[in-house]
């Protein structure tokens, strides 16, 4: 693919704006509606693994489940047990305070009585604190934020002479409007705020960022082979349209896998691997959009203002 690209982006910088203003208000709004699921990780509970021959229906299971603990909710997901050879569910149970002895023994017994055609046994049970999920949790939007900084202070640096500080904080922004979008997917999509939530996030940064700077890089190449020739405005819109090919096959080639990955582990019903690549398929696109739809239009804006229009720049003929 080598087609060049003349679209201009800075006239149509409002439409964009507006679209990205749509997209951050509903995953906002989202969250006041359905409310953020938080996965065991984060709020504390119990995880029973069970391990079983033959074939299990998990919905009939989980409501069985629910039933033998007088109606406190459950979720599962199934695998394979390396160490046996044998199908595992694992069964996470949310609570404060954890499942007590009694009430363990109980499920356990139940279900052992109601699936012993499958010689299904209890193979380990944990207890996980609310607060080592808490503290992760943190951690993790700690080095997030500190990341932020550091692009902040890298892009004044590296891109002095096209705004330095002010490319970096329309760079910023353009990643917390990715991370708003990608934690809108997950309340939208009713999944679980959990580790694969953390993971998306750091890898849509990745991808996000790349893509910008690869586009200052032209910009700040333009601004020396033009600066005596071309309006502010027709540089942003050169250096986007010569990037434009580049981040194109970059997001269809990772978006391509991400769609692939899905669409199998929908097939086979691998929950856990569809709350990883759903989200990473719609931040990436929310990546791709955003460093050619948004930050540098941000940053055209943001930089006529500082230097009083759209100015300079066109020699005489």
């Amino acid at each position: 693919m080598n087609k060049k690209f003349n679209f201009d982006f800075i006239a149509h910088k409002k439409i964009f704006f507006i679209i990205s203003a749509v997209a951050i208000a509903v995953s906002i709004l989202s969250s006041f509606i359905f409310g953020a699921n938080l996965d065991i990780q984060f709020k504390g509970g119990t995880i029973l693994t069970f391990i079983y021959d033959g074939e299990i229906d998990q919905s009939q299971f989980e409501k069985d489940a629910t039933e033998a603990l007088g109606g406190i909710g459950v979720t599962s997901t199934v695998g394979e047990d390396f160490s046996t050879g044998r199908n595992n569910i694992q069964l996470s149970l949310i609570s404060n305070s954890g499942l007590t002895s009694d009430k363990q023994i109980e499920l356990t017994n139940t279900i052992e009585e109601k699936y012993a055609a499958n010689n299904i046994e209890l193979l380990e049970s944990s207890d996980v604190s609310p607060s080592s999920g808490k503290e992760f949790f943190l951690k993790c939007i700690v080095a997030v934020l500190l990341s932020f900084i550091v692009l902040i202070i890298y892009i004044a640096i590296r891109f002095k002479n096209i705004g330095g500080w002010l490319a970096g904080v329309c760079a910023v922004t353009a990643l917390l409007h990715d991370c708003i979008i990608v934690y809108g997917t997950f309340i939208i999509c009713r999944m679980s705020i959990n580790a694969n939530f953390m993971a998306v996030v750091l890898t849509i940064l990745g991808y996000s960022i790349n893509n910008t700077i690869v586009i200052y890089d032209r910009i700040r190449e333009n601004e020396i082979l033009y600066r005596k020739s071309k309006t502010r405005e027709e540089i942003v819109n050169l250096s986007v349209n010569q990037s434009l090919t580049r981040s194109i096959n970059t997001s269809i080639t990772t978006i391509a896998a991400m769609l692939a990955v899905t669409i199998v582990a929908m097939i086979y019903g691998v929950t856990s691997i569809i709350s990883f690549s759903l989200p990473m398929m719609i931040g990436m696109i929310a990546g791709a959009y955003s460093s050619v739809c948004f930050t540098c239009p941000l940053w055209h804006t943001l930089e006529s203002l500082r230097k009083g229009g759209n100015k300079t720049k066109k020699a005489k003929a």
